[in-house]
């Protein structure tokens, strides 16, 4: 036997012997983070906001996932509140059994509207999300933010956030390197969308939980906890920006849970 081969032999080997720990440890660390629940669980469906996509979602779901729970992070249109809370409603209604309905950002408005009447949400979760009343709109409730005419630019019918001003007003505590893609990545909104007067507020009558990020840029903490307190919402903070769900997949995951555990 060479000994060029007897090296990748040993290579070989070894590599096997990192993936059968890799293996054997697997299952360890989904039972750490358990989620305690007991029977049928419920679908999580995640609504995304405006300047995100539903991969903004993918560590909640991961961690959704592993412990069983069936996930939809769903494509939210961006094109207004009326053509995207229709598209959340469908794939509500094609969801068999109770739903958990999440929503970041301008996704609180969308499922404000989707959820209105339907008995089968058992929960809103609002993760650093607009939660208006009737006749509100999402720039009323962001005032006070650096989200305006300074760090945004329209192109046709579509607002952006500009790529200079993406990190400080989305996504402060990430890396500029990743806010640097999110930023080129971004999902542009309909630039009417966040001037929508809302036509309805499933909060009223549907218990919802609410993740304030206290190092919001996007939407001022004190009008999240004023949103939670008006909902009555079984309430959170963390020390996050408003990309909450990418910055901190924890504390979001917790707050979903925290909703299953208390609709069940």
């Amino acid at each position: 036997m060479s000994r060029r081969f007897s090296l990748r032999t040993t290579l070989f080997a070894a590599a096997l012997g990192v993936a059968a720990l890799s293996t054997t440890l697997a299952p360890a660390a989904a039972s750490a983070e358990d989620s305690g629940y007991q029977g049928a669980k419920p679908t999580i469906v995640l609504v995304h906001g405006a300047f995100a996509d539903a991969g903004s979602w993918n560590e909640v779901t991961q961690r959704l996932q592993r412990n069983g729970f069936p996930v939809l992070a769903v494509a939210n249109p961006l094109r207004g509140v009326p053509t995207d809370a229709a598209a959340i409603r469908q794939v509500v209604d094609s969801v068999k059994g109770p739903v958990i309905l999440v929503g970041h950002s301008y996704g609180g408005t969308v499922i404000s509207h989707a959820a209105a009447g339907d008995k089968d949400v058992k929960a809103l979760v609002y993760i650093a999300a607009f939660a208006p009343a009737v006749g509100e709109s999402a720039g009323q409730l962001s005032a006070g933010g650096k989200l305006g005419p300074d760090t945004t630019r329209v192109v046709g019918n579509d607002l952006y956030i500009r790529p200079e001003s993406f990190h400080e007003v989305f996504a402060a505590d990430l890396p500029r390197r990743t806010t640097a893609l999110m930023a080129a990545a971004q999902r542009p909104i309909d630039a009417g969308a966040l001037g929508f007067q809302a036509t309805a507020a499933a909060w009223q009558d549907i218990p919802s939980w609410y993740l304030v990020a206290k190092q919001d840029n996007a939407i001022p903490a004190d009008s999240q906890r004023a949103m939670a307190a008006r909902a009555k919402s079984h309430t959170t903070e963390v020390n996050a920006s408003h990309a909450v769900s990418v910055s901190r997949p924890d504390a979001t995951y917790a707050t979903i849970l925290g909703a299953v555990r208390g609709t069940r």
